[in-house]
């Protein structure tokens, strides 16, 4: 996985290209119309339910914006929310708050439902050892914060990116001429670039299950778009000898059934793309 700081530099490069793009030269509706000197407050108001999230980088925005700013949190990240909840107060310039007012509330509402989503997963499982895991399959550009947004909602997450884990999928071991060579050619380009990457088989039916199992330094098997009985039969087959991880169009109605399959993980893509936004609004008062 990526560090704290590749982290922290993914987040400002988020927090500076919504910059240039929503203010670029100037907000000049703003400058038009409201004194330099002019100074108010907003607060950040709910008009939804569920789980908040982006308080935090809502705060690296608007020190980002402006460094005097004042922001008072009354509701930390991955609390539960509803209706009329006021989540902070902003306080300084009146013209900074304006610039900084649509990057929070996009930023906002696009981790608070996934939070939620993430959540109500998270719910699901209760009970099990099955732990729920976001993917790849997220918007383009935005993609740290929204795996932040994952781990509010008390999910984990995946590789960032293809440069942090090795896996494997259909076309890779399809172009690599089978599982076996797929494995072997992988350990020894990781050998010879002294990486040191977990690695992720796809499986597509049970024939592949045995034939990953032969290899050794396999971390994980990703049971790809099995039913329930060849599932758990995939767990039974792969015993201890490495992680199992089920997905493939799992959803609210099937991802228990999966969990009780006894998998260690299950990806789901639509954490992350298949959300609709929490309803917030930065009001002055």
């Amino acid at each position: 996985m990526i560090t704290e700081a590749q982290f922290q530099k993914e987040l400002q490069l988020i927090i500076n290209n919504g910059i240039r793009e929503d203010i670029g030269p100037g907000d000049y509706s703003s400058l038009a119309c409201i004194p330099a000197e002019a100074t108010g407050k907003a607060k950040l108001l709910v008009k939804d339910q569920g789980i908040i999230a982006g308080v935090s980088f809502a705060e690296m925005i608007f020190k980002t914006v402006d460094s005097s700013l004042e922001i008072e949190v009354f509701i930390q990240d991955g609390s539960a929310v509803q209706y009329g909840d006021v989540v902070f107060h902003v306080r300084g310039s009146s013209q900074s708050i304006l610039k900084a007012e649509r990057l929070v509330l996009n930023s906002m509402q696009r981790m608070s439902a996934i939070a939620t989503k993430t959540n109500q997963y998270v719910q699901l499982l209760t009970g099990t050892r099955t732990k729920i895991l976001d993917t790849r399959k997220t918007t383009p550009g935005f993609r740290a914060t929204e795996k932040w947004a994952v781990k509010i909602g008390g999910g984990e997450n995946h590789r960032f990116a293809l440069y942090d884990m090795i896996m494997l999928k259909d076309n890779h071991i399809d172009f690599a001429g089978g599982i076996t060579q797929a494995i072997a050619k992988t350990q020894q380009y990781l050998s010879k670039n002294n990486l040191d990457l977990k690695i992720i088989v796809e499986a597509r039916n049970l024939d592949e299950i045995k034939e990953i199992l032969q290899s050794d330094g396999v971390h994980r098997i990703l049971i790809d778009n099995f039913n329930f009985e060849d599932t758990r039969t995939a767990v039974a087959l792969i015993g201890n000898q490495c992680q199992s991880e089920s997905s493939g169009n799992i959803n609210e109605k099937t991802i228990r059934q999966y969990a009780e399959c006894g998998v260690d993980y299950i990806s789901s893509g639509a954490l992350t793309h298949s959300v609709y936004n929490m309803d917030l609004s930065l009001k002055a008062f």
